[in-house]
């Protein structure tokens, strides 16, 4: 009887239910499609943060950049040349070259003792330690020391920079070419940053390469430089020779670094015996990651600390232009639509309780209960909503097929410490008129494509939704229908 009834009264009514149906399938439609929007975004994120910091990095340990030291000149390396420095030319000029090793311009460094502190934290899977720093290399030709003044120094030293025009008073000339090193924990290969590097050519460091002079490429730079395996880049002075070549996990992205040579050798090079710039960590599991950072700040209290959570605000680029429309424009556009689809439903389903007042109270006059009335309004609902949500999960799902055939391309970039920013060998403060090559991991760039899940969780979830909605407005219209009084229903129409 209920669902013969219902069944004629829901194909009697076929606009009210079109409508109902439509407002609804929008609404939930719209809802699958901004979750998958969002959770699309959340994995270009990891995406883009994992090219830098590596796979299953949970959490960065950072220390805070400490300012210049007093009486400093700004700047980034500062060359000093002695008299026997080079090698002089038939013209008098004396030809130089000579490389230094340093920590990144505005990064600072700590004791690598904080490694093993994190490692024997609890919850902690994996701790990797790195220092990231930067190789300014000078060479060329300086005048003769009768053309620069017998008081005269050598260019950079004591914070003295060479003049305009890239040349000395006696016609030097010089190039200063800077690119970032990496000094990686060649043992620890379960974290870092090579774990999302795709391996092109030769091999990446393994603990055998402590101690050694090797050398792993990102293969932009090695494509920049025109270096290939077995080849030898000076690096710091020393020579380095090329045993792998590697590329970024995005696509046409660059690497972490230029180069990546073992940690120990980075260390000894650059004069930061025992020292640590960044020390990647992998949480035991997802829901550690809140108790381990909280241990970790207890246990380095010197130190920032920081989790993925907090790592997403430092993307930029049109990833972080997407992320911010997703979590504001979209979720509010979602909520209000839905907000609107429950609003359109209760009130065609209150308008056609009032249009079927005597049907009501001719039902209530042969015997219906008022729970019965509610009962029969609620379920007409019910089905006008759930048919709405079918709808709009279908469409919802059509959408994200779509937008996956399409696979946009996002941009990101990661902020971390790198080799070309103010003051550095490539910026303001640097050498004016030196010919530089920087590569700075600061901006990073890299492709991402925006993947959109489908989870069924959002499904049901949405189809739980539209059911909701056509309850509450079937239950309300019950209740209307229910108050009726037969006589009143009756002599109202009469």
């Amino acid at each position: 009887m209920f669902i013969r009834y219902l069944r004629r009264e829901l194909s009697g009514r076929r606009k009210q239910t079109a409508i109902i149906a439509a407002a609804m399938a929008l609404a939930i439609a719209l809802v699958i499609i901004v979750n998958a929007l969002s959770a699309g975004v959340r994995d270009a994120q990891s995406s883009a943060l994992e090219s830098v910091y590596g796979l299953g990095t949970d959490i960065t340990v950072t220390s805070t950049p400490t300012a210049p030291t007093a009486g400093r000149a700004p700047g980034g390396a500062r060359f000093e040349f002695d008299g026997d420095a080079g090698s002089t030319g038939n013209d008098g000029t004396q030809e130089v070259s000579q490389s230094l090793l340093s920590t990144a311009r505005g990064s600072a460094t700590f004791d690598s003792d904080a490694v093993k502190t994190i490692s024997s934290t609890e919850g902690v899977a994996a701790a990797s330690g790195v220092l990231s720093l930067t190789n300014s290399t000078f060479d060329g030709e300086l005048p003769q020391r009768s053309a620069m003044g017998d008081n005269a120094q050598a260019p950079g030293a004591s914070g003295v920079a060479p003049p305009e025009g890239g040349g000395m008073g006696g016609g030097g000339q010089f190039d200063v070419n800077s690119f970032t090193v990496m000094g990686v924990d060649s043992a620890a290969d379960a974290i870092g940053p090579l774990t999302t590097a795709t391996l092109q050519d030769g091999r990446l460091l393994t603990a055998d390469d402590a101690g050694k002079n090797n050398v792993v490429l990102d293969a932009a730079y090695a494509t920049t430089e025109e270096l290939k395996l077995a080849d030898k880049l000076d690096i710091g002075g020393t020579k380095f020779t090329v045993v792998g070549i590697v590329a970024g996990s995005g696509a046409d992205a660059e690497s972490a670094s230029n180069t990546y040579i073992p940690l120990d050798v980075a260390q000894k090079l650059s004069d930061s015996a025992d020292k640590i710039s960044t020390v990647y960590v992998q949480a035991a599991s997802a829901s550690a990651i809140a108790a381990v950072k909280s241990d970790l700040q207890t246990a380095l209290p010197d130190n920032a600390v920081n989790t993925q959570e907090d790592l997403a605000s430092t993307v930029s680029g049109s990833l972080s232009t997407a992320s911010g429309l997703v979590s504001s424009l979209g979720t509010w556009l979602s909520i209000a639509v839905l907000a609107v689809a429950f609003l359109l439903a209760i009130l065609l389903t209150l308008s056609g309780v009032s249009r079927r007042t005597r049907e009501f109270g001719t039902l209530k006059a042969i015997g219906w209960r008022n729970s019965s009335i509610v009962r029969q309004v609620a379920g007409e609902s019910v089905v006008q909503s759930v048919l709405g949500g079918i709808l709009g999960v279908i469409v919802g799902l059509v959408g994200i097929v779509i937008i996956n055939v399409f696979s946009p391309t996002l941009t990101a970039a990661a902020a971390t410490t790198g080799a070309g920013g103010p003051g550095g060998m490539g910026g303001p403060g640097g050498m004016p008129g030196a010919a530089t090559a920087v590569t700075s991991a600061a901006s990073n760039a890299v492709n991402v494509v925006l993947n959109l899940p489908i989870t069924p969780t959002v499904i049901i979830l949405a189809v739980a939704i539209s059911i909701a909605g056509g309850l509450l407005a079937g239950v309300l219209g019950g209740w209307r229908a229910a108050r009726l009084r037969p006589a009143e229903a009756l002599r109202s129409v009469a």
